[in-house]
């Protein structure tokens, strides 16, 4: 918990300038290819679920200490060798957690915000799952349990491997000669988040692509079919927390609603999008039959507004790099209590990101928290001790935070270029 803190408190303002410099780039070269509100989307479903893992809010039905302490056969020497095997069981690993993520209803709401963008930029790699609570793909690391590979190396390892898929979640980067045929190269993965019907369920690969070409998941980025990225059945919401559970949702209602018993229990494992007909006729969804004519989700919203969205996000940073940095101090139940704060922060400024007016009931919920934990506390969680400033910092902020936001939903809709 603590180290893996410390570790994005280093990784995150790294994140942050990459993306904000592909922004000044697409915009030099004229391809800007990052719309703001989608930007700040990105930065907070990327807050939301480097919150839950910090935190530890997940459960691993086996752990992979279990699997090393049952199933080792053998034990790799230390050193570059052992490093290697975990780097490589780890992708594999990934390469099929993610084709089950796809493939299958019940496991697509939990990959569903990492598509949800309608853009293809550094930001979107951000978007990552609050929804996988349970973890039961743990079972995949059994060619590294049978080699003794020790939990440690792996622990060291899957954060290098996470941050290393970072990189390719871009536009301005064409196809790469040689290394296309070993490496997962920003042309694999424009094909693998774009819904065109030639490009969907295809390179699943993490690191290394030749996955794909050994399980039969591989197509190349095609000059004749440039990709268009987004999900068959948008979102249309700004809103991380929502995106993460409104597939769960859809499932549960077509559940409930079927008439056939059958339906009720099949639909968790059928492929991913398979609906009950007698649902799916009473109760149609929007999809996207043609990719190249949809109009992507952009509310129209002031310049103002999306000032006060980029605030926020920033705000919202530094209030989580100042758990991440003081998670000893802050202890249990005050880090649980914290996080609460961080996923009511963001559900209100992406709410009102949406033009939703309900932005302001959340708005308010969240600022009575935080002026009711100063109250309590007479302190932010210990902040006063770096300055007796920041608590009234902070106190101005909620009170001022609520007015703003009351004066936002107040305004009519305003014509905006994103």
């Amino acid at each position: 918990m603590e180290t893996y803190g410390r570790i994005l408190l280093i990784a995150m303002p790294i994140f942050l300038l990459l993306v904000l410099f592909e922004k000044w780039y697409g915009w030099r070269k004229g391809k800007d290819t990052v719309r703001n509100m989608d930007m700040i989307a990105s930065l907070s479903s990327g807050i939301t679920n480097v919150t839950k893992d910090v935190l530890g809010l997940s459960i691993a039905i086996i752990s992979y200490g279990w699997l090393v302490q049952h199933l080792a056969i053998f034990k790799v020497p230390d050193g570059w060798l052992t490093y290697l095997i975990a780097f490589i069981a780890l992708d594999l690993a990934g390469y099929w957690v993610h084709r089950i993520a796809h493939e299958y209803n019940f496991f697509w709401n939990n990959h569903i915000i990492h598509h949800s963008s309608e853009e293809f930029n550094l930001a979107c790699a951000l978007r990552q799952s609050i929804s996988s609570i349970v973890k039961l793909f743990t079972i995949f690391l059994l060619p590294a349990a049978v080699f003794g590979v020790p939990e440690k190396v792996i622990t060291i390892v899957a954060p290098l491997h996470l941050f290393a898929q970072f990189w390719y979640h871009t536009q301005h980067i064409n196809k790469m000669g040689w290394l296309e045929k070993i490496i997962v190269t920003p042309s694999h993965h424009r094909v693998h988040h774009a819904l065109n019907p030639q490009y969907l369920d295809k390179n699943y690969g993490q690191i290394f692509i030749f996955w794909d070409k050994l399980f039969g998941t591989y197509q190349e980025e095609l000059e004749s079919v440039p990709p268009v990225y987004g999900i068959t059945r948008p979102v249309h919401t700004w809103n991380p927390i929502k995106i993460n559970f409104m597939h769960l949702w859809l499932l549960i209602q077509d559940a409930w609603r079927t008439q056939d018993l059958k339906d009720k229990f099949r639909i968790w494992l059928m492929p991913t999008g398979w609906r009950p007909k007698d649902v799916e006729e009473k109760y149609p969804v929007y999809k996207i039959e043609d990719p190249y004519h949809f109009e992507k989700y952009n509310p129209v919203v002031s310049k103002e507004l999306q000032w006060w969205s980029w605030f926020q996000i920033l705000l919202c940073l530094l209030f989580i790099s100042y758990l991440f940095g003081y998670i000893a101090q802050i202890g249990s139940p005050g880090i649980f209590i914290y996080g609460l704060f961080i996923f009511l922060m963001v559900y209100a400024f992406t709410e009102l990101m949406d033009n939703n007016r309900d932005a302001i009931y959340w708005e308010i919920i969240k600022n009575l928290m935080g002026l009711v934990l100063l109250y309590k506390q007479g302190d932010w969680f210990g902040a006063g001790a770096l300055s007796p400033l920041i608590p009234i910092l902070i106190a101005l902020y909620f009170i001022g935070s609520t007015f703003v936001v009351f004066y936002f939903v107040r305004q009519p809709k305003t014509s905006l270029t994103p």
